[in-house]
């Protein structure tokens, strides 16, 4: 099979089974262009990858066909309606457990389990993920998970949780399958329904995520009919610089005067979170005296 291929001198790309040994570059000199033909030396390819400069390597195979990105949403979809919709958490894979906003996030996951009597969902990775599966395990509620094969920090090197069923998760190749997944599980089909999005102290892929959905919220993709509470968690003003940045972008005009707040609830404790999702849903004061209990970080050993 042949191909053919438009590159820069600066860069070397080594394609599998192709049938020609010489490449065609071409640059134009005022009007004119000019052709060059390289050839390049047979050499061994690894099957199924593509040979960067710098000696890395991408899998071609895994981005095929667009059917396998579509049977893993589906898969996703599958796992949720299995195991019902509830509250995703996004936060950071690389806070664990001696870090003070793990235990914070273990309470809040528990708790919260408890006063919505639902599901929870993560990206069932290590760090604050593992916090607040544990603790809605610890509440006895039904968690679920979407893990990613790379994963800041620990549990890279294994596509299989380490104490989840295998029943409760799903292990994603595809990034977009995954948010799809994380997505689907806040979405509100009823009124009945008790969801909510909270993002916890997080780096990068954190951020990604939770600008994502505000974006879907903005534009009214998701909770246009059933709003779905978006919570962020400000342990020890860890979102200061960020919201800082966002009024920033107000008063350049990217940004529409209180847009932002109006789509997310800034919480700076877990007690003002719990409390604030107990008035979304219109929890009877019963539910708030007993969801509403004593949160400040006790000392210990989160098992």
């Amino acid at each position: 099979m042949g191909f053919s291929m438009v590159g820069s001198f600066g860069h070397h790309v080594f394609v599998r089974n192709s049938s020609h040994r010489t490449v065609k570059f071409g640059s134009f000199r005022g009007e004119k262009l000019i052709n060059y033909n390289v050839t390049i030396p047979k050499f061994k390819t690894c099957a199924g990858r593509a040979l960067l400069c710098k000696c890395e390597f991408v899998d071609f195979d895994e981005r095929s066909s667009p059917d396998e990105v579509r049977k893993e949403i589906e898969q996703c979809y599958e796992l949720v309606h299995r195991l019902g919709r509830g509250v995703v958490y996004l936060g950071s894979s690389r806070m664990g457990p001696d870090h003070p906003h793990y235990l914070q996030s273990f309470e809040l996951g528990r708790e919260i389990a408890r006063l919505l009597d639902c599901t929870t969902w993560s990206g069932a990775g290590p760090g604050l993920m593992d916090a607040v599966t544990k603790g809605a395990m610890q509440a006895g509620k039904p968690v679920g998970g979407f893990k990613i094969g790379k994963e800041a920090g620990e549990w890279t090197a294994s596509n299989f949780h380490p104490y989840l069923p295998l029943e409760t998760y799903l292990t994603c190749r595809f990034f977009s399958a995954r948010k799809h997944g994380l997505v689907d599980c806040a979405v509100r089909n009823d009124s009945c329904d008790r969801t909510a999005v909270v993002a916890l102290p997080g780096g990068v892929g954190t951020l990604d995520e939770m600008f994502e959905i505000l974006a879907l919220i903005q534009l009214e993709r998701i909770g246009s009919e059933l709003p779905v509470p978006f919570l962020v968690m400000n342990y020890d003003s860890f979102y200061k610089k960020l919201l800082d940045f966002l009024g920033d972008c107000e008063d350049w005009g990217t940004v529409a005067k209180d847009e932002v707040a109006s789509l997310w609830k800034i919480c700076d404790s877990n007690s003002e979170a719990l409390s604030y999702l107990a008035e979304f849903y219109d929890l009877s004061s019963i539910d708030k005296r007993v969801h509403e209990v004593n949160l400040k970080s006790t000392h210990g050993i989160v098992s």
